[in-house]
């Protein structure tokens, strides 16, 4: 397949523009999967990963979209996760946050749940800390 693209890039090199991303461990792999590939592609860009603070942005920014928010309590859990999940493998930036969140968001309806009764809005609309502490981070696992 890749002696085939390269064909193709070779060929229509005037007409043709390749765009080829992914995680920077496997892109490198990809690369040295054939001599003088990475020679073909004449730019390569490697953006750096979120921070922690503008990870907590995106977090705030999915659900104030989803109408849902955070206490300050719920803050400071989600930021400790952080800390944790950007170490382990497989970490993906925004797509982990917004995963991370649907999880929360799913722990929370099992709480409200179990709660029974009628729920306040207020309570409908909040992830508390124990949606995210619930995670298997916290446990030593990894959220994938």
């Amino acid at each position: 397949a890749i002696e085939m693209l390269l064909q193709v890039m070779e060929n229509q090199r005037d007409d043709l523009v390749v765009i080829l991303a992914g995680y920077k461990e496997r892109m490198d792999t990809f690369f040295q999967s054939n001599p003088g590939f990475r020679s073909r592609i004449a730019h390569h860009i490697d953006f750096p990963d979120y921070t922690l603070d503008e990870l907590m942005a995106i977090a705030e920014l999915i659900l104030r979209r989803q109408m849902y928010s955070f206490d300050a309590e719920s803050r400071n859990a989600f930021a400790e996760y952080l800390s944790l999940r950007v170490q382990q493998p497989y970490f993906a930036n925004a797509r982990s946050v917004r995963n991370a969140i649907d999880r929360a968001k799913l722990r929370q309806a099992g709480r409200l749940v179990r709660h029974g009764g009628v729920v306040p809005r207020e309570e409908l609309a909040r992830i508390d800390a124990d949606d995210i502490r619930q995670s298997r981070v916290f446990q030593g696992g990894i959220d994938s």
